[in-house]
């Protein structure tokens, strides 16, 4: 790892997994190099240069081209998680039946890198778990489109018209998803986070609501 600059994540009994996949993705061009475990116990993996975006999210994040190409990319990681025949235990979750691929299960835009507007890494990828399609699709549709009602703090302001349009744009990306199907899983992954720990659930519980009514 010398001269490689690196970025070190906690780990646990999942890395070792979570370190396959990645070397499996890697043909992709949209995953971080894997570079095991440190002398102090953390996940090691090169870091990707490029833009990552914060909340509050840049204006480029927004637009239809940048939509196009996360669900473009995750299509390809999808594609390619299925061939490596990977188990479905061992993950930092549960897989979640009936698991289709390997999912990363965070895909949000501050952990995608882009340079000069082209989508070229996700990163973070210890949420990994075997899934359907849509498990990620709809955390990416809620977070990228984005599925939240007016006035959300994280959220990009805009009649229920424009969010459908968007949805039909990410699922136009992915090739094939059905945008109701993709809708019904970001209702299922924002339950999720309103019915857990997290200090924002009560805003989570809100998104789900707006998410219920479209």
């Amino acid at each position: 790892m010398e001269g490689v600059e690196t970025v070190r994540r906690e780990s646990g009994p999942w890395t070792p997994l979570v370190q396959r996949l990645m070397h499996g993705l890697r043909a992709t061009g949209l995953v971080p190099e894997p570079l095991g475990v440190g002398d102090d116990g953390r996940e090691v993996v090169a870091y990707v240069a490029g833009d990552c975006p914060h909340y509050p999210l840049p204006p480029w994040v927004w637009t239809d081209a940048a939509l196009r190409q996360v669900g473009s990319a995750l299509r390809k990681v999808h594609d390619a998680s299925a061939t490596l025949g990977l188990p479905s235990a061992g993950w930092r979750s549960p897989a979640v039946p009936p698991a289709e691929v390997v999912c990363h299960g965070d895909v949000s835009p501050d952990n995608t890198v882009w340079r000069g507007g082209r989508l070229v890494a996700f990163i973070d990828w210890d949420r990994a778990v075997p899934a359907p399609r849509g498990y990620d699709l709809g955390y990416a549709a809620y977070r990228f489109v984005s599925l939240t009602p007016p006035g959300h703090p994280d959220g990009l302001a805009a009649p229920v018209a424009k969010q459908r349009r968007r949805l039909d744009l990410l699922c136009a990306g992915y090739g094939g998803a059905d945008p109701a199907d993709v809708l019904r899983w970001a209702v299922y992954r924002v339950e999720a986070l309103a019915a857990s720990d997290s200090p924002h659930a009560a805003l989570y519980a809100g998104d789900a609501v707006w998410l219920r009514s479209l």
